[in-house]
């Protein structure tokens, strides 16, 4: 998106002059003849820079620039001043101006100060948003998935991320994900480059949720000493992900869809229309639909939200990821506390894949911590994993044939192999056993149960004698 950049100066000439040059550069261009017009622009368009002419028929420039300031601390204001007045554009930036620049002006210097200013912008964006947003970097990379659900999640991803403006709603259980896909979605989109803000909606009472989603003027109650910027307006241009959003109140639920029909808001006790342009992604562990069914959830905030819904299944239905996941969060944590785990025992690893995994992916994740960071070793071991996943795998071999075949076909075979004939010989006597059970020890019974030609069934049953004897 081009960079908005308002234009206050009184006369004509220079403010079409200055309009001109500044959209040959590349950049869009509001324009505003007096500080009354340059104040309601402000607020309603939220321009990246502000052109100020330092003295105006109906308030000074420097008054301009302190309401500016008021209502956008973060705001760019680069000062237009004659030539006499260098003590006051001085002065100016003393109050928050980013720079100022002389009449007759220098169109070479304007664009340079522009420029700068520009840039400064985006540092302090930047800086904005990794101090706002709930980190999710892992190693700098995304928590791989293999499965073909996963695969096929991602691939929408890139599709969705395209479309810079669609709203999408992520469902899933507590800690399967949902943070990282919005923020995937964002970072392949157009608006990549801008701001990435997150907010839980469970973890605010309505008030305090409302005044940080929407922002509020001073005196809007008790508390509000300043005017609050909230956070629709700080990321303008860039996208919003809405956490837990099915446990946003009634009230807040009209607010945010006003947001969605028209882009644009008031703060908390104001009256005046904020206009932004920001990607709205929503996650709940709700099913809203029955949450709408039970009027907890508005129906038409619900369809505006989900216009591309993605479910992301919980880790017990994708168990071929578990081991991937597992050999990801080793070789971070071994990185991060200096460790050397290199393998996992077949007693661990059996008791992993077993355990259904509650907490998804985030309690994985803090089950290795715990682990590396603990442990003297350089292989996982059962005696290592907490006592409610040793549980599981101790059920866990108990657990049928298939299941054991398919645990071991889950992982890579590796250089020491797999005992191929001790576990074709298990099946078959588990399978002769059984048949001879339910045939009463009758060998032709049996070996019509299991389609075998009874001299092969004589063979195998003497065999499986010999074993027993030696």
């Amino acid at each position: 998106m081009k960079p908005v950049i308002l234009l206050v100066d009184d006369e004509d000439t220079i403010r079409m002059f200055l309009e001109k040059t500044i959209k040959d550069e590349g950049y869009e261009a509001l324009t505003a003849a007096n500080g009354e017009q340059a104040l309601e622009l402000t607020r309603s368009e939220l321009p990246d820079l502000i052109l100020l002419d330092l003295k105006l028929p109906d308030m000074n420039g420097i008054e301009v620039l302190q309401k500016i300031k008021e209502d956008l601390p973060e705001a760019c204001v680069i000062m237009l001043t004659a030539f006499g007045d260098i003590e006051t554009a001085v002065s100016a930036i003393k109050k928050g101006a980013f720079d100022f620049v002389s009449k007759p002006v220098n169109l070479e210097q304007l664009l340079l100060a522009i420029e700068k200013g520009l840039n400064s912008q985006k540092l302090s964006r930047e800086l904005f948003q990794l101090r706002r947003r709930v980190k999710i970097d892992f190693d700098n990379k995304y928590i791989p998935g293999e499965s073909p659900k996963m695969k096929e999640i991602y691939d929408i991803v890139k599709t969705v991320a395209k479309s810079d403006t669609t709203t999408v709603l992520i469902q899933g259980e507590s800690g399967t994900g949902k943070e990282m896909i919005a923020n995937m979605i964002h970072k392949y989109s157009p608006r990549h480059d801008k701001p990435f803000l997150d907010i839980n909606c469970a973890s605010l009472p309505e008030e305090l949720l409302e005044s940080e989603l929407f922002g509020h003027e001073k005196g809007a109650f008790t508390d509000a000493k300043n005017q609050k910027v909230g956070l629709l307006e700080l990321a303008n241009k860039g996208t919003l992900f809405l956490d837990e959003i099915g446990e946003m109140s009634l009230t807040i639920q009209v607010k945010l869809l006003r947001v969605l029909e028209k882009m644009s808001f008031r703060k908390v006790g104001g009256t005046k229309d904020i206009h932004v342009s920001v990607r709205i992604i929503s996650a709940t562990n709700r099913d809203l639909e029955a949450e709408v069914a039970s009027r907890n959830f508005r129906e038409d905030l619900y369809y505006r939200l989900k216009v591309i819904p993605i479910n992301i299944p919980p880790l017990r239905e994708r168990k071929e990821e578990v081991f991937i996941l597992l050999k990801h969060f080793i070789s971070i944590y071994n990185k991060q506390f200096n460790k050397d785990f290199r393998d996992i025992d077949d007693d661990a690893y059996e008791a992993l894949m077993a355990y259904p995994w509650p907490g998804n992916i985030r309690e994985l994740k803090n089950v290795i911590e715990r682990i590396v960071l603990l442990e003297e070793d350089n292989i996982l071991k059962l005696e290592h994993l907490p006592e409610s996943i040793k549980i599981d795998g101790s059920e866990g071999t108990r657990r049928s044939i298939a299941d054991k075949i398919e645990l071991l076909l889950s992982r890579p075979f590796g250089e020491e192999g797999i005992p191929f004939e001790e576990i074709i010989r298990s099946v078959e006597k588990k399978l002769i056993d059984k048949a001879m059970h339910e045939s009463n020890n009758n060998q032709s019974k049996a070996s019509r149960i299991l389609r075998l030609n009874r001299d092969k069934l004589r063979y195998r049953l003497k065999n499986f004698e010999q074993n027993m004897e030696e």
